[in-house]
């Protein structure tokens, strides 16, 4: 059996450390979205600009290029291991830039993905480029796919629409880059903004449905899925970004800080539609918890 880093009293988010390579083969356990922001691979250090001040662009070892071929090969593993633990209805939507967007849409054609959209991010407030050589880069591409191509996926369309004053949603998101209240609990290098990760899992996801994060850093994806009545597990193999993890979902246990960041989300007209959007949802129901052996099972509704 796996022993969680951090498992929360309402059972809703738990966390694993480790390598996803050693951790995910151990059980079977099957979800209804996976949410992958896995390195981008630009650690070259290089400068950028970051709240008007020079700095590296280094995260880690972990976000460092080993080569073309290393990178091939690493997003192959990886995709084909979480392609294992998706229902088959399921969807995943994986997060990049030009260091690694391209190899990830190759192969996720390869391993028998059906791409749906290629979402671009556009950052409202984008930090400056550093060079003065090239167009300021202000947006990310989110690749969402299905599993099967011949198995329908859940899509809350009209959720969409009704979010983008009556007309059909684009694949052109203008939200923000993350703001200084979901810093509250320390941050992650690549953190994502919790509006960007709310829409991704209302657009595809029924309530009560089991997210999984592969690269979970600060459990962005995590948080948000609690705030929307989902369930998570997320998993890292760096402690210091659990921890941050861990802060931020012991953060809204409490109730009025829950509801408080819920109003801060972007990308409604008030607050009131999504209260009314979660009121109208439908829900997944399932017999059986997560369970984190290989003896795992569940069904649902």
């Amino acid at each position: 059996m796996i022993k969680p880093y951090f498992k929360s009293s309402d059972r809703n988010f738990t966390l694993l450390q480790g390598d996803i390579f050693e951790l995910l083969p151990q059980f079977k356990f099957k979800f209804d979205m996976i949410f992958a922001d896995p390195p981008y691979f630009l650690s070259n250090d290089g400068l950028t600009i970051k709240n008007g001040k020079i700095t590296s662009v280094n995260k880690g070892e972990w976000d460092r290029s080993k080569g073309f071929d290393y990178i091939n090969e690493f997003n192959r593993r990886w995709l084909g291991l979480v392609r294992d633990k998706m229902k088959e209805d399921a969807t995943i939507w994986i997060s990049g830039t030009m260091h690694n967007i391209f190899s990830i849409g190759q192969l996720l054609t390869e391993l028998e993905f059906k791409i749906l959209n290629i979402i671009t991010w556009q950052k409202t407030n984008p930090p400056p480029n550093f060079s003065c050589r090239y167009f300021t880069h202000s947006t990310e591409q989110i690749i969402w796919a299905r599993k099967s191509p011949k198995v329908p996926h859940y899509f809350n369309y009209e959720l969409m629409k009704e979010a983008n004053e009556g007309k059909q949603m684009k694949d052109v998101w203008p939200l923000p880059a993350i703001a200084k209240w979901e810093k509250s609990c320390g941050k992650h290098p690549t953190q994502k903004p919790l509006s960007v990760l709310a829409r991704i899992i209302l657009a595809s996801t029924k309530q009560n449905a089991w997210i999984l994060d592969p690269f979970t850093g600060s459990s962005t994806t995590g948080i948000a899925a609690n705030l929307l009545g989902r369930k998570f597990l997320g998993v890292d193999i760096e402690k210091e970004y659990l921890e941050i993890s861990k802060s931020r979902k012991i953060e809204i246990e409490n109730e009025q800080t829950l509801l408080k960041y819920r109003r801060k989300l972007q990308g409604f007209e008030e607050y009131k539609q999504l209260e009314l959007c979660l009121l109208r949802e439908p829900k997944v129901e399932y017999t059986t918890r997560l369970n984190l052996t290989d003896e795992s099972s569940q069904t649902h509704a």
